[in-house]
């Protein structure tokens, strides 16, 4: 039994692409084939905290938008539109399976200062004991950053450390952490399967990949791995194309790359 087996309480970050078609609008098939397969992951009895990007992406879907608006404010109100609806689609789909959600939106300044922090964890804690799926994203109509960077894949990492989840699973559109830039080069690229260490080496590969591979894609995802191995919490990232793919991991099939908890 390896220890995604055994995880019992579980963070999994869903991003933008796993939601989305390239349109930017939701891709309602990938999403309930999703929410189909977390449903039965928690009926196996597990406890989920479910870190969702795709706000802005599907508030420019709903206000009927031809692109993502350029400017700061603009995507604050995209983010403020989409968010409700993101937020109708996951209890819509979850409810199907007699699951009840609930909503966070948390900023990464709350996350540092010690009283809200504090505040924080009783909720997600009192929610879990409750039976109910907290549906994480950062406030991006208050804060700019994650806009900025693209980074809930540190948020996510942080909620693992709050919620002392034993897993994380990151969902990305590319199914781990390869050599070279996949995309690049689809023939020499090799998967990397297990990293016990965020050294230099590692990083350089993130950071050497160009910008689309990188900037808010894979170097925030090794930041995000490299707080929860130093909280003794596993992660892996694999493809969020699939969604049995989680079955896979929780069944202890090698899946995607596996980021080793410092014990």
């Amino acid at each position: 039994m390896n220890c995604f087996q055994e995880a019992k309480r579980i963070v999994v970050k869903v991003g933008t692409s796993t939601l989305t078609h390239a349109t930017g609008i939701i891709n309602i098939r990938r999403m309930e084939h999703l929410v189909k397969v977390l449903a039965d992951i928690k009926n196996s009895g597990r406890e989920l905290v479910v870190v969702t990007s795709a706000a802005i992406s599907v508030g420019v879907g709903k206000l009927g938008l031809s692109e993502k608006p350029k400017d700061m404010p603009s995507k604050q109100a995209a983010a403020a539109v989409g968010q409700c609806e993101l937020m109708y689609l996951y209890d819509k789909a979850f409810s199907e399976y007699n699951h009840t959600v609930s909503q966070l939106l948390l900023t990464r300044d709350m996350m540092e200062n010690d009283h809200w922090k504090q505040n924080i964890k009783n909720t997600f804690c009192r929610l879990l004991e409750m039976g109910a799926i907290p549906i994480v994203n950062e406030n991006d109509t208050v804060n700019t950053e994650e806009i900025e960077f693209g980074d809930n894949d540190t948020l996510s990492a942080l909620v693992a450390t709050l919620v002392e989840a034993d897993a994380l699973i990151i969902m990305s559109d590319v199914d781990g952490l390869y050599t070279e830039n996949p995309r690049k080069n689809p023939v020499g690229a090799k998967l990397i399967p297990t990293v016990t260490e965020i050294d230099d080496r590692i990083l350089a590969i993130a950071q050497g990949a160009g910008t689309a591979f990188a900037t808010g894609g894979m170097i925030t995802k090794l930041h995000a791995a490299d707080i929860a191995m130093q909280a003794g919490i596993d992660m892996a990232i694999i493809s969020g194309d699939h969604p049995e793919n989680l079955y896979r991991l929780f069944d202890g099939e090698p899946l995607g790359t596996h980021f080793v908890a410092q014990k």
